[in-house]
């Protein structure tokens, strides 16, 4: 679906000189902008200028949010979003408040050339990249905190984490304005926290959870892939293998959690290069453990990886 971007010369206050050069139009050109075309905004109040526009002309938006570094999983969304929607959003922000004290904010993968020459090939219509000024001014105190959910699995090993996560997503929304937003399901358990959020919080926009997309050999996409070393992503194929294992095990008949969460821990520890963050086997919604094996059963598994810490899950049952 091939989609103008609109803009009202006479009533934004965008740098059209930035949108000339994205076009490398003429001066004479510059205004309006009647082209399909990627732009940048990297201003808060642009953006929520630019999505008022668009929502008062009866234009749809799609959002994904990332935090940059893309890959094909996170270009699925993109496809997604464009398919339905009028307009296609992307977010580019290495949110500092969801990383702990030591975690690899500063050492996160950055690249915004790439990621906007994807974005355009993917149809993104705007790419939001704000600072984290921008984000988080001076004298900032507010944050979004969902309770219960957000106490177990990644919660439990990144204190903060959720509280970050939460409270950068509910601004986004907020400034982007979307009427469908789009998240992998890699990250199950922020998922289900967004869900939660948007149902409690009234949130007018939809939540579209996305499949895993893996490499050929199984690995989950990830930006923090790029970290492994050879040998540590040739061991990272323990997540994957963990997650084909537990499934088969159901598969001959093997219900008991414990029973499977054995095996796949000694499977994992075999792997020298291996530490298990978590193991569980949680329902699917409320994310508590299960001891038997269902339709609602999910294992999800945090394991470092060297210093790599990498995340995976994925339904026992068909």
């Amino acid at each position: 679906m091939k989609t103008n971007l609109v803009i009202d010369a006479e009533e934004t206050f965008f740098d059209y000189e930035q949108v000339a050069r994205v076009l490398d139009y003429p001066r004479e050109a510059r205004l309006p902008v009647q082209e399909p075309t990627t732009i940048t905004i990297t201003s808060v109040a642009e953006m929520q200028q630019w999505s008022r526009l668009q929502k008062a002309a009866g234009r749809r938006i799609a959002f994904v949010p990332t935090m940059g570094f893309l890959h094909q999983g996170h270009l699925s969304l993109l496809e997604e979003g464009r398919e339905n929607a009028d307009l296609l959003v992307l977010s580019i922000f290495v949110n500092p408040t969801q990383f702990g004290v030591g975690e690899d904010y500063e050492d996160y993968p950055r690249d915004l050339a790439a990621d906007t020459a994807l974005a355009e090939k993917a149809g993104v219509n705007v790419i939001f990249a704000p600072s984290a000024s921008q984000m988080y001014p001076a004298g900032y105190a507010s944050r979004v905190d969902v309770e219960g959910i957000t106490d177990l699995l990644c919660g439990a090993s990144r204190p903060g984490h959720f509280k970050g996560v939460t409270t950068v997503v509910s601004k986004l929304f907020n400034i982007v304005q979307p009427d469908l937003a789009y998240f992998g399901t890699k990250d199950f358990q922020q998922l289900a926290v967004i869900r939660r959020m948007v149902l409690d919080l009234n949130m007018p926009v939809e939540i579209v959870g996305m499949p895993i997309v893996r490499e050929a050999d199984g690995l989950a996409m990830s930006s923090r892939n790029s970290y492994l070393t050879f040998e540590e992503r040739r061991q990272a194929l323990v997540l994957s293998k963990a997650i084909a294992q537990s499934r088969q095990m159901v598969a001959q008949g093997v219900f008991d959690s414990e029973k499977i969460l054995a095996e796949v821990k000694a499977q994992i520890e075999n792997c020298h290069k291996a530490r298990i963050d978590y193991l569980k086997i949680c329902h699917q919604l409320s994310l508590q453990e299960q001891d038997q094996v269902d339709q609602d059963s999910v294992l999800l598994l945090a394991v470092y990886i060297g210093k790599t810490r990498l995340i995976d899950n994925g339904f026992l049952l068909a």
